[in-house]
């Protein structure tokens, strides 16, 4: 069983480089199967669910060169008409992009209903009245998502979705980049990675105008070419270190972001307390005295992410006062609330709303990571907590994550990975 052990209680200090995305990645790299040619793609995470993700593609006969360990060329052209492995595709949400991107490229697909942190129901409802939109018929056929385009092939189509979905609004453009006609998005997410999807499709010879708004358009074209593209930053990636400084206290340069993406999460720590000083691809965090309580209602972009909700949670738990999250999102996110309890914070849960009364100090002890974003608030309360901390089940970390141990030992972290010897591995769950 490998673990975290973490020392807590000193500052943190130094820079640290943002990766790229995680989110653009897991739907760029599934969206290079549309592409005739070479697609040459920088700044990709060497995160283990772009790493599933090659595995895949390569199963399914790409041809894959790791230039460096974040630059990736990726060919798809001589790619079988065949389906993805079941095994790998259950071990990660992203594998839905596939549907999208087999459905485009082939007319056809049958991918595994993917897996994913256990944090609630997360259908694909809006992903299938999509599909249906631009021409496919969509069906659930024990445990597969099986969609087959018309005889003519899938052509533009609107639709309007009943809920803001990112996921959803990302795989119908994959889906709709090869389809005749124009495809038209409304109440389409905004994120960053979204316009990121858009942004790659594009350098690739697509036709997707409007990502960052709530309309999209997608005119459909014959075909993509080959291009080199490099990934933005992660924003929750970024933002979670600016909460780790925020919590334990210190001095630290974030380097490779993109301050905008940052807004709601800048606002907030400011809020509490933080210093947060804005430059042209960086952001500096101060927190020097004590924290503020605030309120949080996570909200599809450009509102506070629920992706960061857990790691602000642990702010919250040192900070003076009571605080309060809701979460409007996911069915139920506060799992990882009993485990914070347990270092000493206080936390009621009702539903989607979590209220935080601030403590003095968290004490360290053993806690497990129940999702991607739960484990790094385990890590942080553990940064920040007196006495040593052990976070378990660390593979969802390390999904979302690159080399947090040696970026956080750059900061002046007392933290190292283990294995323990003593309990068999545990398999990785997904996301």
């Amino acid at each position: 069983m490998r673990e975290y052990v973490i020392r807590g209680g000193t500052p943190l200090s130094g820079s640290v480089t943002i990766s790229g995305a995680k989110n653009a990645a897991v739907a760029i790299l599934p969206a290079t199967l549309l592409v005739n040619g070479t697609c040459r793609i920088e700044n990709v995470p060497d995160i283990s669910d772009v790493r599933l993700l090659l595995e895949i593609l390569d199963s399914m006969g790409a041809e894959i060169r790791r230039l460096s360990p974040n630059t990736v060329e990726v060919c798809c052209e001589h790619v079988r008409d065949s389906e993805a492995s079941d095994t790998l595709v259950r071990r990660i949400r992203a594998s839905y992009y596939l549907i999208g991107a087999q459905l485009g490229r082939f007319g056809h697909a049958r991918v595994a209903l993917p897996g994913g942190c256990n944090f609630g129901a997360r259908p694909i409802d809006q992903h299938i009245k999509g599909f249906e939109a631009i021409g496919a018929e969509v069906e659930l056929q024990n445990g597969f998502v099986c969609a087959r385009a018309s005889e003519n092939g899938l052509t533009g189509g609107r639709v309007n979705l009943d809920v803001v979905s990112v996921g959803a609004t990302m795989n119908i453009m994959i889906g709709a980049v090869l389809a005749g006609g124009t495809t038209i998005i409304e109440n389409a997410a905004k994120e960053p990675h979204i316009v990121d999807l858009a942004n790659f499709l594009n350098a690739m010879g697509a036709k997707v105008s409007g990502a960052g708004t709530d309309v999209i358009k997608v005119r459909g074209v014959k075909a993509l070419r080959g291009g080199c593209y490099s990934i933005i930053p992660d924003q929750i990636e970024a933002g979670t270190y600016m909460a780790a400084v925020t919590a334990v206290g210190g001095n630290i340069l974030i380097q490779n972001v993109i301050p905008k993406h940052m807004d709601c999460i800048s606002a907030k720590l400011r809020e509490m307390g933080a210093k947060v000083t804005e430059y042209d691809d960086s952001i500096r965090v101060q927190c020097t005295g004590e924290l503020r309580r605030a309120n949080v209602k996570t909200l599809p972009y450009p509102g506070f992410p629920t992706d960061m909700q857990p790691q602000i949670a642990v702010c919250m738990s040192l900070a003076r006062g009571t605080s309060i999250i809701t979460e409007s999102i996911y069915d139920t996110r506060f799992g990882y609330c009993a485990e914070l309890n347990r270092m000493g914070a206080c936390i009621k849960v009702d539903t989607k709303t979590a209220v935080i009364t601030g403590v003095e100090r968290l004490a360290g002890c053993t806690v497990h990571a129940c999702d991607l974003r739960a484990g790094a608030a385990m890590v942080i309360a553990g940064l920040a907590a007196e006495g040593t901390t052990r976070v378990e089940e660390i593979e969802y970390i390390e999904r979302g994550y690159e080399d947090i141990i040696g970026k956080l030992r750059g900061l002046g972290a007392d933290i190292r990975r283990i294995e323990r010897p003593d309990a068999p591995p545990k398999a990785a769950s997904a996301g």
